[in-house]
């Protein structure tokens, strides 16, 4: 692959998010959390995820004060955790959220899973307030099925904006993709490469071996190319460029057929208080 030099225009934004970004889950280490993020901004990263569960977000907000980047450059999202979805946990933990992150506004901030404390009529209209309140900009949701997608859509005034699932060459999200088309809602992909299960897939190292790239790019090509925002986990420099340089790969139909047709089905993340749908 011929690598030309990135920058945070050759990532294309969708109402203001790149689609491209980086996520910090279980990057724990405050130092290592906070200089992945700086080295990721100064690269040309523009859209970081972070989660009040991943008790990183003050770290976060370290890298993005360390980086040489206007903060209006930036996209910012996090999301509330499921032990805090009444209205008064939603409101109260996001202002939290707001300090340890050292900014006055989120971008985009999501219900983290509709479970435990979550109810749709309760919890949804508090993100409403935070957004009349000029503390949040757009209302997303995290690991929402289809049900739950209209529920909350006939709950909510305003749009949603995203939904934040696991998607990646082993979990294709045929239906969350066709229903996010539909109703207007971005697709925002975590574990995108598979917990680094990406080397283990035949086809991808075959299709990252023709177009001298990494099995991390192709993954990450393939899902741009469903139109899906990836924000890979990375906390070295050369990992944090592995995937940057990913923008730079175009991958042709043959490809991407080679890796719809791929005929294994991994969801690597389910936790017991999961969708019952995943079981």
């Amino acid at each position: 692959m011929t690598q030309d030099s990135q920058t945070p225009e050759s990532v294309p934004r969708v109402d203001g998010m790149p689609t491209f970004g980086l996520g910090t889950w279980q990057n724990e280490n405050p130092d290592e959390c906070a200089e992945s993020v700086r080295t990721a901004l100064e690269m040309g990263y523009r859209h970081v995820d972070t989660a009040q569960a991943y008790d990183n977000e003050s770290a976060v907000g370290d890298g993005i004060a360390a980086a040489d980047v206007p903060r209006e450059e930036m996209f910012l999202a996090t999301k509330v955790w499921i032990d805090h979805l009444d209205r008064d946990g939603v409101v109260e933990s996001t202002e939290e959220s707001l300090e340890k992150l050292g900014v006055d506004s989120l971008d985009l901030l999501y219900v983290h899973w509709p479970s435990r404390t979550y109810d749709a009529a309760e919890t949804l209209p508090a993100l409403e307030e935070l957004r009349d309140r000029g503390l949040i900009d757009r209302i997303g949701v995290s690991n929402f099925e289809p049900h739950h997608l209209d529920e909350a859509r006939e709950v909510l005034d305003e749009p949603i904006f995203a939904n934040q699932v696991e998607m990646h060459p082993l979990l294709r999200q045929e239906e969350l993709r066709e229903y996010a088309a539909e109703a207007d809602i971005e697709l925002v992909a975590y574990s995108p490469l598979i917990r680094g299960r990406v080397f283990d897939v035949p086809e991808l190292s075959e299709i990252a071996e023709k177009h001298d790239a990494s099995e991390a790019q192709v993954s990450l090509a393939w899902l741009r190319e469903k139109g899906v925002t990836p924000i890979p986990k990375a906390t070295s420099e050369a990992h944090i460029r592995d995937n940057w340089e990913s923008v730079a790969l175009d991958l042709d139909d043959e490809d991407v057929a080679a890796i719809d047709a791929i005929d294994r089905t991994e969801r690597q993340i389910d936790p017991g208080f999961g969708p019952d749908a995943w079981g």
